[in-house]
């Protein structure tokens, strides 16, 4: 016998036992107010959550935003907010929104247990722009708050888009030196504002 049957021989041998899959059926974890467990998530991990009442509110809270009012290079993709200094109609070329200093898009479903939010690329051309951007802002109806990853996955279709994903607060790693470094790999600053 050769050495690699008996490896694998000996590996067989000793296989663990299989276990039975979980119950998926719940019953999963709720909030008494999923918004302040939201937004208390989402400032832990480094990010804000803004509640206003209509998307047109959303300017007010912009101007005393920092990032937002010494941002040089715009893109808006909720008009209601404000217009932007960049067109994504105008943008073929992907790496041109490298330059972008705020963008504003659209968020579909906000989860309170982890405070991330579900995008696609449905109404958003070019999906790098969530991750080249400076600072981000996230547009989401407060409708479409849940309490929980299992109703969120339940709200979504993952075959909407070929492009989807969950983004918890602005990009960090602790992986240099064990510091935490916020923005290391996409957007230094995030904001949430969840409408209604």
């Amino acid at each position: 016998m050769s050495s690699r049957d008996e490896i694998l021989t000996a590996v067989r041998r000793h296989l663990p036992q299989s276990s039975p899959l979980p119950d998926l059926s719940g019953p999963w974890i709720t909030y008494p107010d999923p918004f302040a467990q939201f937004a208390s998530v989402l400032e832990m991990i480094g990010g804000r959550c803004v509640r206003v009442s209509s998307e047109a509110e959303i300017a007010n809270q912009l101007a005393a935003m920092p990032q937002y009012s010494s941002a040089k290079q715009t893109l808006s993709l909720v008009p209601a907010a404000f217009s932007g200094t960049v067109s994504m109609d105008q943008i073929h070329d992907p790496h041109e929104l490298a330059d972008i200093d705020f963008a504003i898009l659209p968020g579909e479903i906000a989860v309170a247990e982890n405070a991330a939010v579900w995008v696609n690329e449905v109404d958003v051309r070019h999906r790098v722009i969530y991750f080249l951007c400076q600072h981000l802002a996230l547009v989401v109806p407060a409708s479409n708050l849940v309490h929980n990853l299992h109703e969120a996955y339940e709200r979504l279709s993952v075959t909407a888009s070929p492009f989807g994903g969950f983004i918890a607060g602005p990009s960090k790693t602790a992986d240099i030196e064990q510091s935490l470094v916020i923005g290391a790999h996409g957007p230094r600053s995030m904001t949430v504002f969840l409408v209604g």
